[in-house]
């Protein structure tokens, strides 16, 4: 017989971005929350993710500065790489996170509970033989690196976790994968001075993005000296005393000094009781209707566990969602075509809304317009290249908005709020971009598409 913990309005099993998201404003709504978490709050987008890897990525940014100074006038020497003191910035970057994250779930006075979880009924969640009620419960227990079912050693053949904890450099790494998780590692590894190759089954990097995109980056990639194989699915790996020997299909192998699995993250769903009490799973992933509801009892899923944007922005705002829905707020359905998609490598991918293809598929009679960073101001004084992509319906609003180029992931918030406000390129060439900025290349490209461009060969 179970210890009973007590009754809340809402129970949440799992602490990363969606679940922690959804505790806060469960909480801000006056309802009684529990919070359980296994490992840490914050999850894996600030234990694992988002942050650490994106402090390895400015690490990175600083060692091509270094070397690259001399371009813009500054002698400076780069003597290498120092990970024990990467570790420790990135490090500190993640604890005063997570301490600041810590003291606004007790200020929120969210009850939490440290330990594994399980379903046990449609209204409850065990922990240790203490059994929780809710009135409604939110699974939130994320994801987990996908790894094909290879012998993982963390040494030799590694996963984007054991990346995040290396202690020295590899002469040479073969990523597998070239998605956003990939190509962010392959850019980190390239700028610490790794020979890096990336294996992609797809035609192209970062296939989910529009293809002109895809197809910058690689250009950039190849100038940055990153290989890599397309179109070219994986076969084995073995390990040898060197490292690895790595076979593709078609009998080319591949040596190094390590393997990189980055094929993705699967959903953390088996053995916590989720089909036992009725929830349907699909490929791991709990299935759920618009309203992020499993279809039992008042059992809701957000996250990486179920099938949408693996994002931690989009945790955020499913967890809001379905806190404002259980406070009776009635809030619209999440628009994923709406939510800003950054890959933040060396040059950075950003986009938001339908690509050509997809807008195409739906129906729309579109037009475009491509500008060049060539003629961006600013782009040329931190010596970037790239292109801004504007899709818009004829005579009608903006689809969709696509960009490569350094700290182009900045310039996305505005692209976003074009896209979901339904703006006009008619509109958005009214507004007044300050110069020099990369944003003007957004406010140029919409100016060409009202047919007035400015800074635009014809």
């Amino acid at each position: 017989m179970s210890e009973s913990g007590g009754t809340f309005d809402l129970v949440v099993l799992g602490g990363g971005s969606g679940g922690y998201a959804a505790a806060l404003r469960a909480a801000e709504l006056d309802l009684s929350v529990l919070l359980i978490e296994k490992d840490k709050l914050g999850g894996t987008c600030l234990h694992k993710g988002c942050i650490p890897t994106k402090a390895l990525l400015h690490s990175a940014e600083v060692a091509d500065s270094a070397k690259e100074s001399e371009t813009f006038g500054v002698k400076a020497t780069f003597d290498g790489i120092d990970m024990a003191a990467v570790h420790k910035y990135k490090d500190k970057v993640i604890g005063g996170l997570y301490k600041g994250l810590s003291g606004l779930v007790k200020a929120r006075k969210i009850t939490v509970v440290e330990g594994e979880g399980k379903l046990t009924g449609a209204d409850e969640v065990t922990v240790d033989g203490t059994a929780y009620k809710g009135r409604n419960i939110l699974l939130a227990t994320g994801s987990q690196p996908k790894t094909l079912g290879l012998d993982i050693d963390g040494e030799k053949v590694i996963t984007s976790d054991d990346a995040l904890k290396l202690d020295r450099v590899p002469k040479s790494v073969v990523v597998l994968g070239g998605g956003v998780i990939g190509v962010e590692f392959a850019s980190v590894y390239r700028s610490f001075g790794a020979e890096v190759t990336i294996v992609e089954a797809l035609p192209h990097l970062v296939p989910v993005e529009e293809e002109s995109s895809s197809k910058l980056l690689e250009r950039a990639f190849r100038k940055r000296g990153i290989s890599y194989e397309l179109n070219t699915p994986f076969e084995s790996v073995k390990t040898t005393d060197a490292g690895v020997n790595v076979t593709l299909k078609g009998g080319k192998t591949v040596d190094a000094e390590m393997l990189l699995v980055a094929i993705g993250r699967g959903p953390v769903s088996e053995g916590l009781g989720y089909e036992e009490a009725g929830v349907q799973l699909e490929r791991g992933f709990v299935k759920v209707d618009e309203n992020l509801h499993t279809g039992v009892g008042n059992i809701y899923a957000v996250g990486d566990l179920i099938p949408t944007l693996q994002l931690a922005h989009v945790g955020f705002a499913e967890g809001i969602f379905v806190a404002e829905s259980i406070a009776g707020l009635n809030p619209p359905a999440i628009d994923y075509d709406g939510v800003p998609r950054v890959t933040y490598c060396e040059p950075e991918v950003a986009s938001v809304g339908l690509t050509s293809t997809a807008a195409k598929e739906r129906g729309y009679d579109i037009v475009e317009m491509n500008y060049n960073l060539g003629g961006n101001g600013k782009s040329q004084i931190l010596q970037t290249q790239g292109a801004v992509k504007v899709i818009a319906e004829k005579d009608g609003p903006v689809l969709g908005v696509h960009m490569v180029g350094s700290r182009v992931g900045e310039l996305i918030a505005e692209g976003q709020l074009i896209y979901n406000w339904e703006a006009l390129p008619s509109e958005v060439a009214q507004l007044i971009h300050p110069h020099p900025s990369q944003s003007e290349a957004l406010g140029e490209a919409h100016l060409a598409l009202a047919g007035k461009p400015l800074h635009v060969h014809d």
